[in-house]
């Protein structure tokens, strides 16, 4: 059962955003952000808005096939003082990993380079990463909500103030393509799995 509101936001980058409400991927790579309360992320909230930020997005952080979505997502109008948000996500799984050929293995599933990936594992060494394993939805309606300041700063969750209504939500991937990718991931991770 789907709930039918949420007030809790992740924030990630526009384009990761895209990726994930196209079904190009499923997975986001965290460790946290910068003024993160206990400096380490942490699944807390396992159901989530995706709150698209424009922040620290450069192309050369993405490959290739992906670079001109950042383009037209920059160059799309938006209302400053307001955050759209499209899609709700659902964390089906937690995988930490420490290695960095595990990270490179993960690289036909993301839109990032390897060499981004990577910084992700080096920064904060001795916490591992965090692969979350997303299953996505499609909000009935999109809905905007007025940015406050307190939604500002490099930090992963977001309180909205006013509860989102999610209307009648659609998942972006069937059942099928969605298994599929997880199991391609799992393949790819091999004997690295330490599931949560």
């Amino acid at each position: 059962m789907l709930p039918e509101t949420c007030q809790m936001a992740l924030k990630e980058w526009a384009v990761t955003v895209r990726a994930l409400a196209q079904g190009t991927q499923v997975l986001l790579l965290r460790k946290g952000g910068i003024h993160e309360t206990d400096k380490d992320f942490r699944v807390i909230h396992p159901e989530f808005l995706l709150y698209p930020t424009y922040e620290h997005q450069k192309e050369d952080l993405l490959k290739v096939g992906y670079q001109a979505d950042l383009r037209q997502i920059l160059e799309e109008p938006r209302e400053p003082d307001q955050i759209r948000f499209t899609h709700w996500a659902k964390v089906e799984e937690t995988i930490q990993v420490s290695q960095q050929g595990t990270v490179d293995d993960l690289s036909p599933h993301h839109i990032w380079t390897n060499e981004y990936a990577q910084s992700r594992l080096r920064w904060k060494h001795m916490l591992p990463l965090s692969i979350l394993l997303l299953r996505v939805y499609k909000l009935g309606t999109p809905v905007s909500v007025p940015y406050l300041p307190e939604y500002s700063g490099c930090t992963s969750w977001v309180d909205i103030l006013d509860r989102v209504s999610l209307g009648q939500m659609l998942p972006v991937l069937n059942d099928e393509d969605f298994q599929g990718q997880v199991d391609a991931i799992k393949g790819c991770l091999g004997t690295a799995l330490a599931t949560t």
